[in-house]
């Protein structure tokens, strides 16, 4: 019968340990170079509510459903979109425009968290976003601002990766986060004592009950020390910025959120979204449509500009989401309803195949009958251009493997 030494222990263990290391940095070094990394940042434009199609991206002009709102044409081959919005018209070689994304969940928080996890809501397990991914995956940013932030929204967890991974909310952009200073009377010293017994209190919590619970919360007080001592901090903050910038971008909540997202992905924040709110629009479709994409398109297209002219829009995505599209249908209230059998999405930016239009809608926008692509697809077409594998697995709690894109696969032709 073999004997071992334990110094022969050692080294078989230290050579095997290596070899595991070695091998997991050649998968690594192997799935970077099969999928390299298109953008560094993604900026999600959330809008909240169900955004009409057929009054925005994809009208339809001339027809009973078509509505008061008139077309305009752009420079794009077969693409026409809402009068109020006339500086994405002209920005329109910039964009890519899906006319046919397809699925359905009817109901608001369902749809949010289909769109933003790419698998409709179970009972059993909570998705992870796919900022909670880039987080997960991507890791945090180099000099402390948060990975993944969310302005003007809560957007949608990191689910059980934890909330380390989740979004950083700011309801009202253009301002310092709150609580980034010591509080009154307190100094580095007393700051850092602290945090000490913060620190004993968590491990004797952990060794007493084994809560999982404790990384997390660990990691979000790592993370919002960094965040205090970050010198990228007055990214967030617009009081000095020109009047003239603040009046480019709108004004508006909205385009402050705008302005702060290129600020932030230029600081090294990963993933931003900034959300609109109001287009659930059962009633009074016409009139709220057209205050929305007043302010929908001063943000938006300045947001292009400022990225383009700070050369960040070679390495950041732009995608604009929303829960669903509405009916072509219009109701008693001069309004639309749910309608999640048609909307549209937008892309720009890194890695995207710009100045076209992928799918197509029936004359009453109700049904998608050309080039229809489903929320998975879309995820992990959002996914391959950060570089990230959207097949790409991790375990829920309950040791089932949960992929980044439920059956997604990147949509080619939206690739550049």
């Amino acid at each position: 019968m073999s004997t071992y030494t334990r110094r022969d222990v050692v080294r078989m263990f230290s050579a095997s340990t290596l070899a595991a290391l070695v091998g997991a940095r050649l998968e690594h070094e192997a799935r970077a170079d099969a999928k390299p990394a298109r953008a560094k940042s993604l900026i999600v434009l959330w809008m909240n509510g169900g955004q009409s199609h057929v009054d925005t991206w994809d009208p339809k002009p001339g027809t009973p459903q078509g509505g008061p709102h008139k077309a305009i044409k752009t420079a794009t081959p077969g693409l026409s979109i809402s009068e109020h919005m006339p500086e994405l018209a002209r920005l329109s070689q910039k964009l890519c425009v899906v006319r046919g994304l397809v699925h359905k969940e009817g109901n608001h928080q369902r749809a949010n968290a289909l769109l933003h996890t790419s698998y409709s809501p179970t009972p059993t397990v909570e998705h992870p976003s796919l900022g909670g991914w880039v987080s997960k995956r991507l890791g945090p940013t180099p000099r402390g601002l948060p990975a993944f932030v969310s302005l003007g929204g809560p957007s949608h967890s990191a689910g059980f990766f934890g909330v380390q991974h989740g979004p950083f909310v700011l309801q009202k952009p253009g301002g310092l986060p709150q609580n980034v200073t010591h509080a009154p009377q307190v100094d580095d010293r007393r700051f850092a004592s602290r945090l000490g017994l913060l620190e004993q209190l968590e491990a004797d919590f952990a060794a007493r009950t084994g809560d999982a619970k404790v990384e997390g919360r660990r990691a979000l007080t790592s993370q919002a020390v960094a965040l205090m001592r970050c010198p990228d901090l007055p990214a967030f903050d617009l009081a000095n910025v020109p009047k003239a910038t603040l009046t480019a971008f709108g004004d508006t909540d909205f385009g402050r959120g705008c302005l702060v997202a290129s600020r932030l992905v230029g600081a090294g924040t990963r993933y931003v979204e900034v959300a609109l709110d109001g287009w659930d629009t059962h009633v009074d479709n016409f009139g709220r449509t057209k205050k929305l994409m007043g302010t929908l398109d001063a943000g938006f297209s300045a947001l292009l500009r400022e990225l383009d002219q700070r050369g960040l829009l070679a390495s950041t995505t732009i995608a604009l989401l929303t829960d669903f599209g509405r009916t072509p249908r219009i109701n008693g209230n001069d309004g639309r309803d749910h309608h999640p059998q048609a909307s549209s999405v937008v892309l720009a930016g890194a890695g995207i195949r710009a100045g076209q239009v992928h799918g197509e809608t029936d004359a009453e926008g109700g049904k998608v009958v050309k080039g229809a692509v489903t929320v998975p697809s879309i995820v992990a077409t959002l996914a391959t251009v950060m570089g990230l594998d959207p097949g790409d697995t991790a375990m829920s709690p309950a040791g089932r493997p949960i992929a980044l894109a439920d059956a997604g696969t990147p949509v080619r032709e939206l690739l550049a």
